[in-house]
């Protein structure tokens, strides 16, 4: 059950310095910084996150996504024209039609045909849907929309990344693995094979999830009233033995900790009122705020959310708003590193 009384928007405002936010991974994932926030006490402490083998226990479970970022940034132009276009692919809506955010949207009127990497992708415009974004049908050779993408798309990098990445893998996790992604689920940056090497060595599980994240990670909450507001669709997908690893876990006395916004969703969509978690995949748009009575999980490893985003609103169901807006206040005080390439904290 959500709280029914009104959970304001500005009450998840904080003040973050534009330097920040950062702008380029660090040269080692496992070198940034770890702040462990303690859920009940509100206590603080300050590490590295090669440190966080030192709070996992055996028996414990890491479930981790899997999902590996499509190169969906796509520049082109427009048929028989130099008028430029990009398009950012959202969402497929099934055979190769795909929904699609375009700039400049006064091109892509109903009808218009785009060309992209010399020719090798094709695109009309079929539909304006609500929003702006337009239903786009492609067309390619070959049978797989992946493999041209891979060829002719750009990494879709945050609207707050101004600076080019480099190394297009340092936007993966190292465990990638089920391409669909619009934005790479960030906690996951900070593991190297090495460190989750170490950590199944300690006895701590590690289970594997999917959920394809949408650029709705980033949309920011429009309305006052939190509880107006509404969450974007994700497709999420949980194999039978990874739900058998996680409930075992559970039963066993282990704790659940999940790297990344992305797979407590996943967790918290898929387990049912009996704290089972169900083996299956669909579509979910849970929406957790303070006041939401966690079904699954026991701690969650994230990064630095955007203010007043619903993701900074899910850590504070997680850990209490007054624990959460007193640690960012500590990280931006102790010059933490923000949102996707920055520092990452262990809700404990």
């Amino acid at each position: 059950m959500q709280d029914r009384l009104m959970t304001k928007t500005s009450d998840y405002y904080y003040d973050l310095p534009q330097e920040l936010i950062a702008q380029t991974p660090l040269e080692r994932r496992d070198s940034s910084r770890l702040m462990v926030l303690n859920k009940e006490t509100g206590e603080i402490s300050h590490h590295v996150f090669t440190d966080i083998i030192d709070y996992l226990n055996p028996g414990d479970v890491l479930a981790v996504n899997n999902s590996r970022v499509m190169p969906s940034r796509l520049i082109g132009k427009k048929e028989g024209t130099d008028g430029a276009i990009e398009f950012l692919l959202l969402k497929q809506l099934g055979n190769d039609e795909w929904e699609t955010m375009v700039r400049p949207g006064k091109r892509a009127k109903i009808g218009a045909r785009f060309v992209f990497g010399d020719g090798l992708l094709h695109a009309e415009v079929l539909e304006i849907l609500e929003g702006g974004n337009r239903r786009v049908k492609f067309e390619y050779e070959g049978n797989n929309i992946f493999a041209v993408l891979e060829e002719v798309g750009r990494m879709p990098l945050p609207p707050y990344i101004t600076e080019q990445l480099e190394d297009g893998e340092r936007y993966q996790t190292v465990y990638n693995k089920v391409l669909g992604s619009a934005a790479a689920p960030t906690a996951g940056l900070h593991f190297t094979e090495e460190l989750l090497q170490k950590i199944q060595e300690k006895g701590v599980k590690i289970a594997y999830l999917t959920l394809h994240v949408g650029l709705g990670t980033f949309r920011p909450v429009k309305v006052e009233d939190v509880t107006q507001h509404h969450m974007h669709s994700e497709f999420y997908v949980v194999e039978e033995d990874q739900a058998k690893l996680i409930n075992d876990t559970k039963a066993a006395g282990g704790r659940v900790i999940a790297v990344g916004t992305t797979s407590c969703r996943t967790l918290e969509s898929a387990t049912g009122e009996d704290g089972i978690l169900k083996a299956g995949s669909g579509w979910t748009e849970i929406f957790i705020y303070p006041g939401y009575r966690f079904k699954m999980i026991d701690g969650l490893i994230t990064n630095f959310h955007l203010p007043e985003s619903t993701l900074v609103m899910l850590v504070s169901a997680l850990a209490g708003k007054e624990h959460i807006m007193a640690a960012y206040e500590e990280a931006v005080k102790e010059r933490y590193r923000f949102f996707s390439f920055g520092d990452a904290m262990f809700i404990s």
